[in-house]
């Protein structure tokens, strides 16, 4: 009864905001997400081709890092789903960092970047990691200084800002990149359009646990399958304490220690592992773990409950969660300016 009162005020919030929508047909339950809309374009970051141009070299360029080794497609590299196939990832100098990467894949529909949301817009992501001691180790105005030394750069920064290389010009031209990046039609969408044949039978199955018995769609909602909110699961939570304080490092706000943002779930088989320390594995590791109902602590997020699946219900939810899986725009490293 206590699950079932979770899923209806889940439901009636996302009837409120419109994000639900009825039934396909008798049967098939309810569809929390639809079709990904145009992206949304900040007024002061319009996008050009040569901003984006700008941006692709300068997200593969190692010479934003302290020591030319780390660019922002070493751990967000295109090979790997735009993530990092590590559980968390190495920066300069071999230090290994406390989180997951994640991917970029459909960074622009999302309000707050990170896990634990500190910045409000991909322009103040994207310049994030340069400074970051563990990541890029680099501090902006020598990674301005840099740029500005090399003619290519130079030169293109006044072509498209009309001023030579500052820190918010790299994180605009980097931004106006990772806008580009964008999953295409799965088998779901074309499953929304119309074409019946897109999804198997047991991936139907699996859209109806997601949004039914599973309640995945009470966080995982909207076109890209995320709130943009924070939860807290209990990922790391042992001895009394979270490793992690997650959102309330941000807020100081103790309803969000140990909340982390909820991710996008389009193109999420390829994005392996899981969760903001990359503790779970695979997959079906993540279901396993959410059929638990998390790890039990003080602060768990009241969505999460066990779900006591069976196996042929995770099997199906498996299903449908890699029918979400699209095409993506295929980029290579660029040649770089000098």
């Amino acid at each position: 009864m206590k699950k079932l009162m979770y899923c209806c005020l889940a439901a009636a919030g996302l009837l409120a905001s419109g994000a639900l929508r009825g039934p396909l047909s008798a049967g098939e339950g309810f569809l929390f997400n639809g079709l990904l809309p145009a992206v949304s374009v900040p007024a002061d970051n319009v996008q050009t081709d040569a901003k984006i141009r700008l941006g692709r070299q300068l997200y593969f360029d190692k010479r934003l890092s302290v020591d030319d080794t780390v660019s922002c497609a070493t751990c967000h590299d295109p090979a790997t789903g735009w993530a990092h196939h590590a559980p968390t990832d190495t920066g300069v100098k071999g230090q290994v960092g406390g989180r997951n990467s994640g991917s970029i894949i459909d960074a622009a529909y999302m309000k707050f970047q990170f896990w634990d949301g500190r910045a409000g817009s991909l322009e103040e992501q994207a310049v994030g990691p340069i400074a970051n001691p563990i990541e890029m180790g680099e501090k902006l105005d020598n990674v301005v200084q840099k740029l500005n030394a090399i003619p290519g750069y130079k030169s293109q920064f006044q072509l498209v800002f009309g001023t030579d290389a500052t820190a918010d010009a790299i994180g605009k031209a980097i931004a106006a990149f990772e806008r580009t990046i964008i999953a295409g039609p799965s088998p779901y969408d074309r499953y929304l359009q119309g074409d019946r044949r897109a999804l198997t039978a047991a991936a139907v199955r699996g859209m109806d646990l997601f949004n039914g018995k599973g309640h995945c769609s009470a966080c995982h909602s909207g076109p890209a399958f995320s709130d943009g909110g924070f939860h807290n699961l209990g990922v790391g939570y042992a001895g009394g304490k979270l490793k992690d304080e997650g959102r309330y490092a941000v807020t100081k706000d103790d309803r969000d220690m140990g909340a982390f943002k909820t991710p996008g779930l389009r193109n999420v088989a390829q994005t392996w592992p899981y969760l903001h320390d990359g503790s779970e594995k695979t997959l079906q590791d993540v279901i396993e773990f959410y059929d638990r109902g998390g790890v039990p602590n003080p602060h768990l997020d009241r969505l999460m409950l066990p779900l006591r699946l069976s196996r042929g219900e995770k099997a199906d939810l498996l299903a449908f969660l890699n029918s979400l899986t699209g095409p993506v725009p295929e980029v290579g490293a660029p040649e770089l300016p000098n």
